[in-house]
């Protein structure tokens, strides 16, 4: 059984939904992340999800388009990432990460020795933004094969006949876009949201993560009432934007912390 899984059974059999942060690796500085990533488990997240910095960041929102751009200033590439993953194991072989990036990376790698390379780092999940599920049969079978879990996004205008192309190829959980348009935009409508959820329900039993605008700790409690996952993005990446070097690591421990007690509550 995937990390993954593990997690969502765990997780369902006390009554708890998971927290996933996001923070883009490298991000404000290469040196951070595994801190942070440490410090965010400590906290009360239960899966991290790792942006992989990328020059045209197309999903994301100006808020994450700035973390790509301070990563990529100290050349964070994709085989940097897989190092931070495999020395965040060093400490911690239970916590599931999942890299979310593009195909442009992955596709200069191969997707062969990317698959290899992000099995030996130990990634449990990787959502590519830009593969349709179409178009990445070989990748998603070269994933599988190595118990990585592809997670796909769904969107509010995907159709449900498209729904059950995309949740058939998907393994740990599926990831709902809450709103239109890129990461941190617009304003949730909840009813909206709730409804999408039911009827994505009616075509997959695989857990549900809700993000994409989740902006503090009573949204976090909203979506944790009709998903499975609560993503967080923007917000925590707008954190670490107004923190120094000195009270970054305190400052994202606090907010995931006051996440994961909304989210409890």
């Amino acid at each position: 059984m995937s990390r993954i899984k593990t997690t969502f059974a765990q997780l369902k059999q006390a009554g708890k939904k998971a927290l996933i942060p996001y923070i883009t690796a490298g991000d404000p500085h290469p040196k951070l992340t595994v801190e942070l990533m440490h410090a965010m488990v400590a906290s009360g997240a239960n899966i991290l999800e790792l942006g992989v910095p990328f020059s045209d960041p197309m999903a994301d929102g100006p808020v994450i388009q700035r973390a790509s751009e301070r990563a990529l200033v100290h050349h964070v590439g994709l085989h940097h990432v897989l190092d931070m993953v495999k020395e965040f194991r060093l400490k911690d072989n239970l916590t599931p990460v999942v890299l979310m990036g593009y195909a442009n990376p992955i596709e200069a790698m191969g997707i062969e020795n990317f698959a290899d390379k992000a099995k030996g780092s130990g990634v449990d999940g990787v959502l590519t933004v830009d593969y349709p599920p179409e178009e990445c049969t070989e990748f998603v079978g070269l994933l599988k094969a190595r118990d990585i879990d592809p997670i796909f996004l769904l969107s509010p205008t995907t159709e449900l006949s498209r729904i059950e192309t995309i949740v058939s190829k998907a393994n740990g959980f599926v990831y709902y876009v809450s709103l239109k348009g890129v990461t941190g935009a617009g304003h949730l409508d909840i009813e909206d949201v709730a409804n999408k959820v039911s009827a994505i329900r009616t075509k997959t039993d695989l857990p549900i993560g809700v993000g994409f605008g989740v902006r503090d700790a009573a949204t976090a409690k909203l979506i944790s009432n009709i998903g499975d996952a609560v993503v967080v993005g923007s917000r925590m990446v707008q954190e670490m934007e107004q923190s120094t070097e000195q009270n970054i690591v305190a400052n994202l421990s606090a907010l995931v912390a006051e996440l994961r007690a909304a989210i409890d509550a």
